[in-house]
C-alpha cells in the first residue's frame, strides 16, 4: 500500500464526508440500510490503523471546512487515534449551532453540531458510533 492509487477510494470516500447531510454510523430504517456517507466513513476508519498520520492533514481540513454532520465524522475519525486532538476539536466546535439529521436504527433526529459536540464530551461511558 504505497501508490496514489490506494488513495482513490479514500477520497471518494472524504469528499462524499465533507457534503453529508446525516450522521449514521450503522444502518437506518426497518431494513437497515446503509447509506452512502456510512459506507464512506467506514473505508476512511478501516485505512486508520495504517495511515492515520496521513490522513490526519485531510480530516483537520474536514474538521474545518465539512458539512456540519462532515465535521462530526471527521472529529470522531480522529478520536480513533488521537484522543486529545479530538477533544480539542469537540470544544472548538460547541457553538456550532449549524443542523444536520442523525438516526440511530430506525430513529431519525435532528441536532446541531454544538449539541452534539456536547453530547460527545459528557463524561461516562462513550456513545456508541
Amino acid at each position: 500500500m504505497g501508490g496514489r492509487g490506494d488513495w482513490s477510494g479514500i477520497d471518494a470516500a472524504l469528499r462524499e464526508l465533507a457534503g453529508a447531510d446525516t450522521l449514521a454510523f450503522g444502518g437506518v430504517g426497518f431494513a437497515g440500510q446503509v447509506l452512502p456517507v456510512t459506507e464512506a466513513y467506514r473505508l476512511v476508519e478501516q485505512a486508520l490503523p495504517a495511515r492515520a498520520e496521513e490522513l490526519r492533514p485531510r480530516l483537520m481540513e474536514l474538521i474545518e471546512n465539512g458539512s456540519a454532520a462532515g465535521r462530526a465524522y471527521a472529529v470522531t475519525l480522529l478520536d480513533r487515534f488521537d484522543p486529545a486532538a479530538a477533544g480539542a476539536a469537540w470544544r472548538s466546535l460547541l457553538d456550532d449551532r449549524s443542523e444536520f439529521t442523525t438516526f440511530t436504527g430506525c430513529v431519525m433526529g435532528k441536532t446541531s453540531l454544538g449539541d452534539y459536540a456536547a453530547e460527545r464530551m459528557r463524561p461516562g461511558p462513550p456513545l456508541r458510533d
